[in-house]
């Protein structure tokens, strides 16, 4: 069985700003289940979605489609709300 790769968990309320990361912003993946998953590397945002093109576009939407803030995962992912 491949590793899981798991997301934190989704945060509500106020959270002070970090800065801004020089990777990636969002992580795009299917969880063990095969469904398109996209999270937010702190947690603040995710989802499951359709299918890979929707999760990109989610996370590209998310992040402005700045270059790089989008890293497609080759492990299992596991979104946790």
């Amino acid at each position: 069985m491949p590793p899981v790769i798991q997301a934190p968990p989704v945060q509500t309320g106020a959270q002070p700003a970090d800065p801004a990361p020089a990777d990636a912003r969002f992580v795009v993946g299917q969880d063990p289940e095969g469904r398109w998953v996209a999270f937010e590397v702190h947690g603040r945002a995710g989802g499951l979605f359709r299918s890979r093109r929707d999760a990109i576009d989610y996370a590209q939407d998310e992040t402005g489609h700045r270059p790089d803030a989008v890293r497609l995962s080759g492990e299992r992912v596991a979104l946790r709300l």
